[in-house]
């Protein structure tokens, strides 16, 4: 009976791994309170099935990889005001835990410290000072203080991507925190919501002496990030935009007069978290083949100009199940160098596939599906064929084109029997002497 309740004991602990595979979460925040303060969204975190384990930034034991293994597949902080991380946490550490895959999800707020500037630095996104906040005296909130800190951003500021934002939605946004700006030169980082035009970046209660920081629609409120390894980053500027608070709020624009009874951020957070966790967006692809047209395996190499089927399956992760993929523009590229074909698959039941015609060339080709989309995981699929010439049998007998030659030669062989022939058989009649 012993073995049967190790077996079971196994079994449950092997079904429990599968339902938490890529859901272990660190949590780090400034102190306990935040726990209750944003535990709607904590709530939400759990029932989607993340294991959170909650730890303060300056903990003792903090680490994110133990026997050269990652601890956590996910990282959220909620720690703004951090100086020094606990344990063997640091930036590099954070940056190491991104190139290995793990996702970052990090609020700020105007009290943030030196390690969160750093970290987004390293991201592509680049905090404010210390003490600043995004201010916009014409897109402000009614319960506002009078700094008009409490700003009012609009659905229609948000980035073109339901895969991570949602639907977008009439409730606008309620914001206090930090403004951000990104580094036009990183193709990798996402604007996802930015302020409007009148909004600005500075300390409420310092005299703008000099240019601010951010300006205009170049404030950004929340930035994201999918590295080259699909790794995922969210900077949201704002703590208060995932606190209890801020969810059930009504919101009320002090200059457009119109009220709504619950802000977006609930729904604008849910989607963010089920993004950057990887729990929507991602592409993998599965069986991929290729061979000639009426056949069903591959040959060891491809002849030029032969007909070639070629079809892939791509499949998409909807609600924790893979499902076929179902997008139009996938596109297949047949490379040596550059491509000699691209075109765009047909799609059936997630199947991609097309037919095409190899070109008159010869060499080391690819079959190459590299499909990089906002808001999905990049797709990169390669297939490595050969392609011959022709063999010395193949050649057709007689080509069309030739035909002024075999003329020629031909011609040339008829007047070389010809002359022979006058050549061998004429005779000249000897001349009569005279006397």
């Amino acid at each position: 009976m012993a073995w049967r309740q190790v077996a079971g004991l196994l079994a449950a602990f092997a079904v429990l791994n599968v339902a938490f595979a890529g859901k272990r979460t660190l949590v780090l925040v400034d102190n306990w309170s935040i726990r209750e303060s944003h535990s709607i969204f904590f709530k939400n975190l759990r029932d989607a099935g993340f294991d959170l384990t909650f730890k303060t930034a300056d903990d003792g034991s903090l680490a994110l990889v133990k026997y050269g293994e990652f601890l956590y597949d996910n990282l959220i902080i909620f720690s703004p005001s951090v100086e020094e991380f606990g344990g063997t946490m640091d930036v590099p550490a954070i940056t190491n835990f991104i190139d290995g895959g793990g996702n970052v999800l990090v609020a700020a707020s105007s009290d943030i410290g030196d390690p969160l500037r750093e970290l987004a630095t390293e991201c592509g996104v680049e905090f404010d000072e210390e003490k600043t906040a995004v201010i916009d005296h014409l897109n402000y909130d009614v319960t506002d203080q009078g700094k008009h800190t409490l700003i009012v951003a609009d659905p229609s500021s948000l980035i073109d991507a339901a895969m991570i934002v949602g639907k977008k939605g009439k409730s606008p946004f309620l914001f206090r925190g930090v403004g951000m700006v990104s580094d036009p030169e990183n193709p990798l980082v996402l604007n996802i919501l930015h302020a409007s035009s009148t909004a600005y970046s500075h300390s409420p209660s310092d005299k703008i002496e000099e240019f601010p920081h951010a300006v205009g629609t170049n404030t950004l409120l929340v930035a994201g990030l999918q590295a080259r390894n699909n790794a995922r980053v969210v900077f949201v500027g704002s703590l208060d935009f995932f606190s209890d608070e801020f969810f059930q709020s009504s919101v009320q624009n002090a200059n457009k007069g119109e009220k709504f009874a619950q802000s977006g951020n609930q729904d604008l957070a849910q989607n963010l978290a089920q993004w950057v966790f990887h729990q929507k967006g991602v592409l993998r692809v599965g069986k991929v083949e290729h061979h000639r047209t009426g056949q069903n395996q591959p040959d060891p190499a491809y002849i030029i100009n032969q007909d070639i089927d070629y079809s892939i399956q791509i499949e998409e992760l909807v609600n924790g199940e893979w499902r076929p993929f179902n997008g139009d523009d996938v596109q297949l590229e047949f490379v040596r160098i550059d491509p000699f074909i691209r075109t765009v698959l047909k799609r059936k039941n997630g199947v991609f596939f097309t037919s095409f015609t190899l070109p008159d060339v010869y060499g080391v080709f690819q079959f190459r599906v590299d499909y990089n989309r906002v808001g999905y995981t990049r797709l990169f699929s390669t297939t490595q064929v050969s392609v011959w010439p022709l063999q010395h049998t193949q050649y057709e007998r007689y080509i069309p084109s030739a035909f002024p030659y075999y003329s020629s030669a031909f011609s040339m062989m008829v007047g070389v029997v010809i002359f022979s022939f006058v050549f061998l058989h004429f005779r000249e009649e000897p001349k009569e002497k005279k006397e």
